[in-house]
């Protein structure tokens, strides 16, 4: 499939500023779990947290400790030490 120098313009761009995305999405996602009402809900949002941090490449033991954890308020302060403000 051909693309047209403005989609390879899009993709570029999102590719470059993957990491600010990822780190929104991970904020969105802390503010999701705290308002999350159902067990089902919070698993699904922590599924979606571990693939954000994957694709951050976050080293899997700490991935690992924070979803083992299921603390949004421990993602919260990672999201900020780590990974810069939001």
């Amino acid at each position: 499939m051909e693309r047209t120098k403005y989609q390879e313009g899009v993709i570029k761009r999102y590719y470059e500023h993957m990491p600010e995305i990822m780190r929104q999405k991970l904020g969105e996602l802390v503010t999701e779990l705290y308002l999350a009402t159902t067990d089902k809900k919070r698993e699904q949002l922590w599924k979606r947290v571990e693939q954000a941090l994957k694709n951050l490449r976050v080293p899997d033991a700490q991935i690992e400790n924070l979803i083992s954890k299921a603390d949004p308020a421990l993602l919260a302060t990672f999201i900020e030490k780590h990974l810069g403000a939001i």
